[in-house]
């Protein structure tokens, strides 16, 4: 059997291009960096070095060699921010440097009127406290993520601990909170009632739909006893 004209002969070089995959189909080395500071970018809590190489689908070791190479380059440029292991995870910081410029951006903004989503998310921290993100939302209706961090920023909320079920971190009211509402302890809060007469039932409504919080509460089949 004679060989088809024009087609040159398979060597061993040949062979193994054919047979390696094709490099287009995976994530080039030099795109772990740009992807790292992108996700970085995001995150509300330090992520774990084993989180970030689930994500990004890349070894935990180029994952975490890659990090304090961005770290050391943040210090080498004399960045404003820097990127720091904190808590078994990595997050930007702004440097203690530069604590003057962004202490004035943040009072800057406090002088600024708080929105009504804000007030309503800060009023749920208030009366709710400690309280998860995903609760403040759940009671509202709607993503409050952009509105915590506003207050976090303005000083009005902070973090404090963790949720032992979920993890999740807990927010409650800071004392310039109570500064600026003129009291002198969460005790001074007026009561809901005279005020909310259905805040029970508002908050039910909506919560309609989402997962319980409570891991020892049991599923409500939505039936109502009734008198007989």
């Amino acid at each position: 059997m004679t060989k088809p004209r024009g087609a040159a002969p398979m060597t061993d070089a040949t062979r193994a291009a054919s047979a390696a995959p094709d490099a287009a189909d995976e994530p080039a080395p030099q795109d772990l960096k740009p992807s790292l500071e992108a996700v970085l970018m995001v995150v509300d809590e330090p992520a774990t070095e084993e989180h970030l190489a689930k994500v990004l689908g890349r070894p935990r070791r180029a994952v975490a060699e890659a990090l304090r190479e961005l770290a050391d380059e943040y210090t080498r440029d004399g960045r404003g921010f820097e990127l720091r292991l904190i808590a078994g995870g990595w997050r930007y910081y702004t440097r203690p440097a530069y604590a003057s410029a962004v202490e004035a951006f943040v009072l800057d903004g406090q002088q600024a009127r708080l929105t009504q989503a804000a007030l309503e998310t800060l009023a749920v921290v208030a009366y709710r406290q400690p309280v998860t993100r995903s609760r403040v939302s759940a009671v509202r209706g709607v993503n409050c993520d952009g509105v915590m961090r506003t207050l976090l920023q303005r000083g009005l909320v902070a973090e404090a601990g963790t949720e032992p079920e979920t993890g999740a971190i807990l927010y409650v009211t800071t004392h310039y909170f109570l500064e600026r509402m003129g009291l002198r302890g969460l005790d001074e809060l007026p009561e809901l009632a005279p005020f909310l007469p259905e805040a029970d039932q508002v908050e039910g409504e909506s919560q309609e739909g989402v997962p319980s919080f409570d891991v020892d509460q049991e599923d409500d089949t939505g039936d109502s006893p009734t008198d007989h």
